[in-house]
């Protein structure tokens, strides 16, 4: 069921990403939902979830904004790996786990993403990229700070309830 749940909302999160995600720009910051929804969803679930969600959001990203067909699979799949080893390195804080996660993940996202379109399609004319990414870096960030903390203590409280006690 959370594998089921995990396509459905990774799609969904694709959906509101490109249809509402343009209205919610804040100068060239825009947000990138199924990013940071799945690194929250990594870290709070698990490496499996998060991979189907990578999965299925990247297709759905690819599908939807005509994109070549895997290459935002690829980078959230390169991405939900990297949170699920900082999930287990940060286990200790894992509620701010996501809010650490989130910087590293969404400059790497960005930059695989540059990499494969440059290569896939005609080369983007920028000249320093991280300077171009840096505001949605930023508005990930502050995503994750919103979400993450309270989505893996909502989980967590979750488990915890009901595993038996003896």
């Amino acid at each position: 069921m959370t594998l089921l749940l995990a396509a459905v909302g990774a799609t969904g999160a694709a959906l509101f990403e490109l249809t509402v995600g343009p209205y919610l720009r804040i100068g060239d910051a825009q947000p990138h939902f199924v990013l940071v929804l799945g690194i929250v969803f990594t870290i709070a679930v698990g490496l499996e979830a998060g991979l189907v969600w990578a999965f299925v959001g990247g297709l759905a990203l690819d599908v939807l904004a005509q994109r070549p067909i895997g290459s935002t699979s690829f980078a959230l799949l390169l991405c939900v790996g990297g949170a699920f080893v900082l999930g287990r390195v940060f286990a200790r804080v894992r509620p701010l786990a996501p809010v650490i996660a989130v910087p590293v993940l969404s400059l790497l996202y960005s930059m695989v993403l540059f990499v494969a379109f440059g290569a896939l399609g005609s080369p983007l004319p920028v000249s320093d990229p991280v300077e171009v990414v840096l505001p949605s870096v930023v508005y990930d960030t502050v995503l994750a700070i919103l979400i993450g903390p309270l989505v893996v203590s909502i989980h967590d409280h979750r488990a915890l309830q009901e595993r038996v006690d003896w």
